[in-house]
């Protein structure tokens, strides 16, 4: 089945998006799912490097605002916000989708991460959504929801997934607890779930296509999920009709998660 001619209801909403490195990011589906149903973004890039795969992708969905956003970066992640505020006055919806660690400790395995390399990664993939929340939260005068991108093996142990998995754990829990103090001011706040998709964050995990055909087997479905499945749910979430929903853990997978 097809999604076609989506009905815009977030017309007028103002969006931002980060983590988008390419055309096949989880985020660039967001963003896209965003704009059809009539969004404003904002959209930023890590690094020079980056900034030429993802600026044609920003000027194909017409972003108004397109900034650096190193997630390490105090300085370039208050710029944005003061950016958008502004712009904007306002911000309506908030995705994060950033998620690192030095190569040597994400393939080394648990028990050989270096102190160090586990501080990273809980800082850029886990903390900088908490950053971001502090600053998003003052924008969103009328309520607004904040989402960001957990991993299946943030719960059940996922063969060379290692540091990320209790990195993703504490990821989800945040998105928890961010639910609970932001709910009196209406923001909705949700950590999702995909199935393995072949990004670039991906590509460094040890045996990743394996991952990948065991997930097609598995799914009730029979199949993978892709990017705008993904963005396609986020974008449900971020509308009216999800106004209820705060503090889940959704998972977008086919159904693999409910598999023994």
């Amino acid at each position: 089945m097809t999604v076609e001619q989506p009905i815009p209801i977030l017309a007028g909403a103002k969006a931002l998006v980060t983590g988008i490195a390419n055309e096949h990011s989880i985020a660039y589906g967001c963003a896209k799912a965003f704009r059809e149903v009539g969004a404003d973004l904002a959209i930023t890039y890590a690094n020079e490097k980056a900034k030429s795969y993802v600026e044609p992708l920003a000027r194909q969905l017409e972003a108004p605002i397109f900034m650096p956003f190193d997630a390490a970066s105090e300085t370039e992640l208050e710029a944005l916000f003061e950016r958008i505020e502004k712009e904007w006055g306002r911000l309506d919806v908030m995705l994060h989708s950033m998620a690192w660690a030095p190569k040597e400790d994400l393939q080394g395995g648990l028990l050989n991460c270096s102190s160090q390399g586990f501080a990273a990664a809980m800082d850029i993939s886990c903390h900088s959504f908490v950053r971001m929340a502090r600053l998003a939260a003052p924008l969103m005068k009328d309520g607004g929801t904040m989402l960001t991108m957990s991993y299946y093996g943030a719960n059940k142990v996922v063969p060379n997934y290692n540091v990320m998995g209790p990195v993703k754990a504490a990821l989800e829990a945040c998105a928890r607890y961010l639910a609970y103090e932001l709910g009196p001011q209406r923001i909705r706040v949700h950590a999702i779930s995909p199935g393995p998709l072949k990004t670039r964050a991906a590509s460094g995990l040890k045996d990743f296509d394996l991952l990948l055909n065991e997930a097609a087997q598995r799914a009730p479905l029979g199949e993978l999920v892709d990017i705008m499945d993904v963005g396609y749910t986020c974008a449900f979430l971020a509308t009216p009709y999800a106004r209820r929903v705060s503090g889940e853990t959704l998972y977008i997978d086919g159904g693999v998660n409910i598999m023994a």
